[in-house]
């Protein structure tokens, strides 16, 4: 027998595969970055830092995770790239040593109707494939249990080429059965639409009669209904005949020449389910989405009871339980159950589903249910939902890059976060983490700190290496790192109360509760045990929806051509002024109306479309990328043209709009209300596209403030905030209560609750573990008693003083 023999010899050094153990960047530029160079340790957890708008995403997503994306979309054919978004390559000289980029961002879940927890994590697909084999009675394949897919039937002849001959025309009969309820349609609700929202139906079509945005007396869409031959013009709609209501409300599309013109009719109501109700509410238009709240309730579906699935769906079990109440249980019970099937043929799909659903409970989602529509989860929800998938996986040496997760989280439950990002690190993984929460800093290997402010006075490296560095250093963050606010010693007294009884939204247990007014509340608790469904669920019901502003956490959304003036309302005084000062209309002070330049669209830079290659945008050699037309930028107010005027920060334009000649109060107004809010630095006419979230959510935040109301609601405000501008945000807020506006917050931040004149604290627990109220009173006393988590959290924090509480 023959056996392997050694020879002695000398070690040999490290190999060099061993030494690309950094990602190394050069010469960043994109976005604020100013020439950024910083090597980043491989297989380590690296926390970035920084002011809102310091250019924290620009570096972490813009630059490395994007130039990852682009270089894997590279490593497919052409074909397949075709199918592909087109990345550019990030502005940076050199990026090296990159590998495999996850990016977990805070974008919210898709939002349409159709769209839940379970089929956006694969779970219901595994639910699916269960009851398919297991069910009884067995009604079909998977398809079948699915609210996605319709049942279909049909027939029909048809003929086969075969070569030169033909066969004979056959009879083929093809069926599918699907899960979908057929009234709702698998959205689980139905719609109802007010008939005296839409039109006065005294009037006649010649008196337009319409209250629907863009039905008006002149346009096209009225005209085609006034000018069918289906109406006389005269005769008020109240009057109609019978048929000639149904040809009004609900005909189907008919062709119908108008002034030599082909066009279609339809009734109102199918023309407006197809252009008002088929769109994401979110991505509406203010005035509309205002005209849909108005116009248009929705209903749970009588025929399915809001499970989306058909009777046939439903009569399938196993043992007691229909693929509609396995999706209906909180997810850590459906788990539970889930382990109580043993059946050897199914072995593979439960281990998946127990391993999917056990990752549920374990990043703290437990509480949630598979038939949860993912529209409605907060961003932190979305964003931890969006890591079940990379929970247990075998990959190693990926990067991992997470954008603020410790969002929504109550203190309670960052630790948790914190094991699961320490744990990715663990298995060999690089982990970049954007971050404010100084739980997370200081879990850090390695702290990267961008500033030293925003905008333009951001964009460099202000100090890169460990936490006990940053506390030393004279970065924003280094000397914010260890800031404790301190309990009040004096809380406002309340004005009023709103009584809130009963109330039984989701998880809410019956709940009666005194919000006080007039006064700073914060409505805290861990995630999942009922804020939200308290304060947006019930308190816009029993205080008037006229007089609340409601500020949730859903991104601001905008085009490329949206900027800080667009979005505010901004432009409009600022246009008007223009045109005031010049005789001209107010329409060629508009980037994207007439003033536009003709050659760019008023886009200030051409993009040529190179295929599967990266579009190239290049500024507009005609308005040198201003985008206007030249003759509009000889118009001049306050000695400067519209151009000048949008390249304005706002620290400047409250500056130019609030004395001079080219004072302007309603311009000054709103300016002074970005000012507040800390976003002074910002220019007017930068696109929204190249915000960061903490600055999306202030702009936000700003044009609210401008809304009428007596009871401000405010959803995690601190979302996106570096710990240097909490202050400025509490003192924002103190403004508004000392101007008799009763403030309401949903938080999780300590400094937050420190400086509440009331809290409410719900729990214990989260799911049907929360729901309850377990503490209200001042901050003062839910330190010193201590009976709750929040309590534990908050006297941990303020350092458990004790001080003296007097009310005034």
């Amino acid at each position: 027998m023959s056996k392997a023999t050694t020879t002695d010899r000398q070690s040999p050094g490290p190999h060099v595969a061993d030494s690309h153990d950094v990602i190394r960047v050069h010469g960043a530029r994109e976005n604020n970055l100013k020439d950024v160079s910083i090597e980043i340790p491989k297989r380590r957890l690296t926390v970035f830092t920084g002011v809102s708008g310091s250019g924290k995403s620009s570096l972490v997503f813009d630059t490395i995770a994007a130039e990852s994306q682009r270089l894997i979309n590279e490593t497919y054919s052409a074909f397949l790239q075709g199918f592909m978004p087109n990345l550019a390559r990030p502005e940076v000289d050199v990026l090296d040593g990159l590998t495999t980029a996850i990016t977990v961002d805070q974008q919210r879940m898709g939002s349409d109707p159709r769209s839940t927890v379970g089929t956006a994590t694969d779970a219901n697909a595994m639910l699916r494939i269960l009851f398919s084999r297991l069910g009884t009675p067995h009604i079909g394949p998977p398809g079948a249990f699915s609210f996605n897919v319709a049942s279909v039937s049909a027939s029909g002849g048809i003929t086969v080429d075969r070569g030169t001959d033909k066969t004979k025309t056959q009879k083929v009969t093809f069926s599918r059965t699907g899960g979908m309820c057929t009234h709702c349609e698998g959205r689980g609700k139905v719609s109802d639409i007010d008939l005296t929202q839409l039109f006065d139906d005294s009037k006649s079509l010649s008196e337009d009669p319409f209250t629907i945005p863009t039905y008006t007396g002149d346009g096209w869409v009225v005209r085609v209904i006034a000018e069918s031959g289906f109406f006389d013009k005269e005769k008020p709609i109240r009057k109609y005949t019978k048929k000639e209501r149904h040809d009004f409300l609900y005909r189907e599309p008919t062709k119908v020449k108008i002034n030599g013109v082909n066009l279609t009719y339809e009734g109102l109501i199918p023309k407006i389910q197809k252009t008002f109700l088929a769109k994401d509410r979110e991505s509406m238009q203010p005035h509309i989405r205002a005209f849909v709240d108005r116009a248009v309730t929705f209903t749970e579906c009588p025929e399915c009871d809001g499970t989306r699935l058909s009777e046939l769906v439903r009569s399938s079990r196993i043992g007691k339980v229909n693929i509609a109440d396995a999706c209906a249980m909180e997810i850590r019970d459906l788990a539970e159950w889930a382990r109580g099937i043993d059946d050897p043929s199914v072995a593979p799909l439960l281990a998946k589903l127990r391993h999917t659903l056990d990752s549920f409970v374990e990043i703290g989602l437990g509480y949630l249910s598979l038939d949860r529509a993912s529209g409605t989860l907060s961003g932190g929800e979305a964003q931890r939902t969006k890591m079940i998938r990379h929970l247990g996986s075998s990959l190693t040496d990926v990067t991992y890059v997470f954008d603020e997760p410790t969002i929504g989280l109550h203190p309670h439950d960052i630790q948790r976060m914190n094991n699961l990002l320490l744990r990715l690190r663990d298995k060999g993984n690089t982990v970049l983490v954007v971050e404010h929460k100084p739980e997370t800093i200081a879990i850090a290997d390695h702290v990267v700190d961008l500033g030293p402010g925003a905008g333009t006075a951001g964009g460099t490296v202000c100090f890169e290496g460990t936490l006990e560095g940053l506390r030393k250093s004279d970065t924003v963050t280094g000397r914010h790192l260890g800031d404790r606010a301190a309990l009040k010693e004096t809380v406002r007294k309340p004005t009023g109360t709103l009584a809130i009884r009963g109330a039984t939204a989701n998880n809410l247990q019956n709940v009666d509760v005194d919000i006080p007014l007039g006064v700073l509340t914060v409505v805290t608790g861990v995630a999942g045990s009922g804020k939200s469904s308290l304060v947006h669920g019930s308190l816009s019901r029993q205080a008037g929806a006229e007089d609340v502003v409601s500020i949730d956490q859903t991104a601001i959304r905008g085009s490329r051509r949206s900027n800080p003036a667009t979005y505010t309302g901004l432009a409009d005084p600022i246009r008007k002024a223009f045109a005031k000062a010049n005789a001209v209309k107010p329409a060629l002070f508009s980037a994207n109306s007439e003033g536009a330049c003709p050659t760019c669209n008023g886009a200030g830079v051409i993009y040529t479309d190179l295929a599967i290659m990266q579009s190239v945008a290049t500024p507009c050699e005609v308005c040198e990328g201003r985008r206007f037309e030249a003759s509009v930028l000889e118009y001049h107010f306050g000695g400067r043209d519209i151009s000048e005027v949008l390249a304005m920060s706002v620290n400047e334009a409250e500056k130019f709009f609030g004395a001079g000649e080219a004072r302007t109060p309603a311009a000054h107004r709103i300016i002074e209300r970005m000012a507040d809010v800390g976003l002074g630095y910002l220019t007017l006419g930068q696109p929204l596209t190249t915000l960061s979230g903490g600055e999306r959510q202030r702009l936000k935040l700003a044009t609210h403030m401008g809304d009428k109301g007596g009871v401000y609601v405010l959803d995690e405000p601190t979302t996106g905030l570096h710990l240097a501008d909490v202050e400025q945000l509490l003192g924002l807020l103190d403004r508004l209560v000392d101007a008799g506006k009763s403030v309401i917050v949903i938080e999780h931040h300590q400094a937050v609750m420190a400086h509440a004149d009331w809290i409410i604290d719900l729990g214990p627990g989260a799911g049907h573990d929360g729901g309850r109220i377990v503490f209200e009173g001042t901050p003062a006393e839910l330190v010193k008693a201590r009976s709750t988590l929040t309590g534990e959290h908050l006297a941990a924090y303020v350092g458990a003083s004790e001080q003296p509480l007097r009310v005034g």
